[in-house]
């Protein structure tokens, strides 16, 4: 079975990391099979994205068993896996939702965190693990996980190695929603296809609206705002979306 294997249901593809023997702890053989995934969720006919893991775990992050065995140089591991699939998972243009199904540590807190919402089961925990082997936050955890707590509540949380749980996620406002175990993977399901039926373009426009806000001043954020809102009335979905208005009716948005 592969590594990472995909679904389709109507717009929403679901991607699941496939090693539940051990947590779905990325591998050489995962970052392949999940990079193709990302590949494959960039089609048009994808509008919404939905990652998770096989068994109990959502992904632990680095197989620790891999890295013994091949104690190569990591910061060239992180650039030749990590990095790629990370950047590749931001540039979807659609939405990205993590259904957490279990632990989320490390590199795995990492990906969870670079999805643009996530839902928890009640069960599911989220690990910042690095400082508990004498490593530092990587994968991206450094720019989501302040972005999404702020700064203090961020450093804090990732020098002290602490296991959060999915009603302290929920508190601190790292995920969105938890649920009970056995409603994750339909409750996942109905918000993906939420999102489906939102104007794709519009949505991914926003995310970009988003990211470029992290680093602008209020100027450059307005300049932005006005050349995005110029592509997005070129959509089909925005003609569709004022002539439901017009003729009072709900709009059919086809992510174009």
């Amino acid at each position: 079975m592969a590594e990472a294997e995909t679904s389709r249901d109507g717009g929403v593809l679901t991607i699941t990391l496939n090693r539940p023997d051990v947590l779905n702890a990325f591998n050489a053989d995962l970052h392949h099979a999940f990079a193709a995934a990302l590949k494959e969720a960039r089609s048009d006919e994808v509008r919404a994205v939905v990652i998770t893991g096989a068994g109990r775990g959502f992904c632990v992050g680095q197989d620790l068993t891999e890295f013994h065995e091949a104690a190569d140089d990591i910061g060239e591991r992180l650039r030749g896996n990590y990095h790629p699939n990370i950047l590749a998972l931001r540039a979807l243009e659609k939405p990205v939702l993590a259904s957490v199904n279990g632990p989320a540590a490390g590199a795995g807190l990492s990906l969870a965190c670079a999805c643009d919402l996530r839902i928890a089961a009640e069960s599911a925990t989220f690990v910042p693990a690095f400082i508990s082997i004498g490593l530092v936050p990587d994968s991206g955890s450094t720019y989501f996980v302040r972005r999404l707590l702020g700064r203090a509540r961020a450093f804090e949380w990732m020098t002290s190695g602490r296991r959060l749980s999915a009603a302290e996620a929920l508190e601190w406002g790292l995920v969105s929603e938890v649920v009970a175990d056995d409603r994750l993977t339909e409750r996942a399901a109905e918000r993906a296809e939420e999102l489906a039926s939102m104007p794709t373009r519009g949505v991914a426009l926003t995310k970009r609206l988003f990211d470029h806000a992290e680093s602008s001043t209020l100027e450059e954020q307005l300049e932005f705002e006005a050349q995005l809102q110029s592509v997005a009335t070129q959509t089909d979905d925005f003609r569709e979306g004022v002539a439901a208005f017009l003729e009072k009716r709900e709009a059919r948005f086809e992510g174009r």
